[in-house]
């Protein structure tokens, strides 16, 4: 069956997944990063830092970063590429090393299997970001960076989470709904539940919800799509109750509809426990086919042969006998199409729903920086005020007395600092809407110059990873 898909958006589908996450903290070219450090160490650091803030590195301080996932699919990647694009389960570790390692991405997950192959980013720059990511998967694979742009989709932020979501649904499969891919994703994140960074983590994490929505509230992994699966399930309807666990099927063709046909036999023979013991599946060369035919209760013809093998219009007056051919399968296959699309638009109702939860719970975090910022800042301030104060005035002090000086600056900063706290939070505890606690967020930025701040955090954990 080929894929089906209800998106809006504009990218090439495709089937299941694998993957791994992982994070890195600071986006620059080497000769910045060395700039940089050499700033921290030196005397004038506050200084130098300052400059910087009024440089082009500075957007990085202010612009958010972006989920962007760099997708080749089964619909427009030849296998030969594929192959080579596949990152086996062993290389896992190193290849999210070394995208986390790239200037401008900053978290990552790769999706990996023979029908797709996705690499999710959380990067400070979309086009350095994407540049970064193709410029490794051509060096790590052999691929012109052009080849790979010519098969490609990018899908950025709303968009990216949508498709996933859709991919964890079943919505972006070769068959529609199908469930394996929903397993690898909560195998692969239930390995990864610690560390990895908040964003890939989270989005994956909300795919796996969404997924399992689409399937619960809809229904769509269930139900016959198809010619051969239609035609498995008129002839199972049409066979005397109790009598499908004993009678024996003939299939005659072992091309693609009559291998799809055994597929379809076995799979309902195993759901339905009509064969507890197993399937036996006989093959029997063409010319015995009327001796197997005569013991058969079901005959399925699935050849190109232009002529009829063994389904003559005579066979319709003999005795005992019921004739069904691919016309009489339309209005099943209608009937599971039409059902289909419509679980398919309910579970797009799901993923729209998620994908609104998402992008609020990412909003969310934003505060999070804000808040260790600010505490970080007046904990320096409240540390150095003591510390001048104790250099003046502490030698005549004993130990008691130090730890009060200590205890009441502490107190005075939790005092001040609890109103803006109470405005930045996003939890239970506060019934503020988002807009307002992002409005706070960003007020309480410009007025403690909080930017700065983060580019220092910055600076340092780009010293630790050096």
């Amino acid at each position: 069956m080929a894929a089906t898909s209800l998106s809006s958006k504009h990218h090439s589908p495709s089937s299941s997944p694998t993957m791994l996450l992982g994070t890195r903290a600071f986006p620059m070219n080497n000769k910045t990063a060395r700039g940089l450090i050499r700033c921290e160490l030196s005397s004038s650091s506050v200084s130098a830092l300052q400059q910087l803030k009024k440089s082009a590195i500075d957007r990085y301080t202010k612009e958010r970063s972006s989920i962007v996932v760099i997708g080749l699919s089964i619909h427009t990647t030849p296998l030969e590429m594929r192959e080579k694009l596949a990152i086996p389960v062993a290389e896992w570790p190193q290849a999210i090393s070394e995208l986390c390692a790239l200037n401008h991405i900053e978290e990552a997950a790769v999706l990996s299997t023979c029908n797709r192959m996705e690499i999710y980013v959380l990067a400070l720059s979309q086009h350095r970001g994407v540049r970064e990511v193709t410029q490794w998967m051509s060096k790590r694979n052999g691929i012109l960076v052009s080849d790979i742009c010519h098969h490609w989709f990018l899908l950025y932020n709303k968009d990216a989470t949508q498709h996933l979501f859709e991919v964890s649904a079943g919505l972006d499969s070769l068959v529609l709904g199908e469930g394996q891919i929903l397993s690898q994703v909560k195998q692969v994140k239930e390995k990864l539940r610690n560390g990895f960074g908040m964003v890939i983590p989270g989005l994956f994490e909300k795919a796996i919800t969404a997924g399992k929505r689409a399937r619960a509230e809809t229904g769509i992994a269930s139900g016959a799509v198809s010619v051969s699966s239609a035609a498995v399930e008129l002839a199972l309807t049409k066979l005397p109750p109790g009598s499908s666990s004993s009678a024996t099927m003939l299939v005659v063709g072992e091309g693609k509809m009559g291998k799809l046909v055994i597929k379809h036999l076995v799979a309902k023979a195993i759901q339905e426990e009509m064969i507890p013991s197993g399937v036996e599946i006989v093959y029997k060369p063409l010319d015995e086919m009327l001796a197997c035919a005569g013991e058969a209760n079901v005959i399925f013809t699935s050849t190109a042969s232009e002529t009829p093998l063994n389904v003559g219009s005579c066979v319709t007056e003999s005795e005992g006998t019921q004739v069904y051919n691919v016309d009489d399968l339309k209005e099943v296959v209608a009937a599971n199409k039409e059902d289909m699309a419509r679980k398919a638009m309910e579970a797009q109702d799901i993923i729209t729903e998620e994908t609104k939860k998402f992008e609020a719970w990412r909003d969310s975090l934003q505060t999070v920086p804000t808040i260790k910022k600010l505490r970080r800042k007046t904990d320096r301030i409240r540390a150095a005020s003591v510390e001048k104060f104790m250099s003046k005035y502490g030698k005549d002090m004993d130990k008691k007395t130090k730890e009060a000086v200590e205890d009441l600056t502490q107190a005075m900063v939790n005092k001040i600092l609890h109103g803006p706290m109470k405005h930045l939070r996003c939890d239970d505890t506060e019934n503020r809407p988002l807009p307002e606690t992002l409005e706070n967020m960003e007020a309480l930025n410009r007025m403690f110059e909080l930017e700065l701040e983060l580019l220092e955090e910055k600076i340092r954990a780009k010293m630790e990873q050096k």
